[in-house]
């Protein structure tokens, strides 16, 4: 992944997700997930949880205002959901499973991120107790947007 604009660097400090700087490009420490979430949306806390279940160091930020932090990060309408967040240099934006998270992280792709669009039943923080819908994990960068993986 290339470096982010200043222009992303002051929309992630206004959001308070906070990133180091290092040899031109701007990344999360390793396993340390930034999340960025609306202060009234419970299944965002339990992705979090889900997040640390799996061994992730987790970062919450409550922002009012998501949509600047998500046109900043190149987060395309499509695919947005209810939390984006930031690990060692990818966006993770909604409920995506930790299973996935670790692939990217272990494969590095040249891509801006992951995505689980809307909240579908059964992702991990939308475990509701009904019967689960199918969903696709998107990788989603300059190309496009494709699956990663499906559930």
């Amino acid at each position: 992944m290339k470096g982010l604009s200043r222009r992303t660097v002051l929309a992630l400090a206004g959001s308070g997700i906070g990133l180091a700087l290092g040899g031109g490009r701007i990344f999360a420490a390793q396993q340390v997930v930034e999340v960025a979430r609306s202060p009234s949306c419970n299944c965002c806390g339990a992705w979090i949880d889900h997040m640390r279940a799996e061994g992730f160091t987790v970062r919450d930020r409550l922002v009012e205002d998501l949509d600047p932090l998500k046109t900043a990060l190149g987060v395309p309408a499509s695919v947005q959901s209810c939390h984006t967040a930031v690990i060692d240099g990818y966006v993770i934006e909604g409920h995506v499973p930790a299973r996935e998270i670790r692939r990217l992280l272990a494969e590095r792709p040249s891509t801006i991120g992951l995505a689980v669009p809307g909240m579908p039943v059964g992702s991990p923080g939308m475990e509701t107790g009904g019967t689960p819908d199918a969903y696709d994990v998107l990788i989603f960068g300059a190309e496009g947007a494709r699956s990663f993986a499906r559930y």
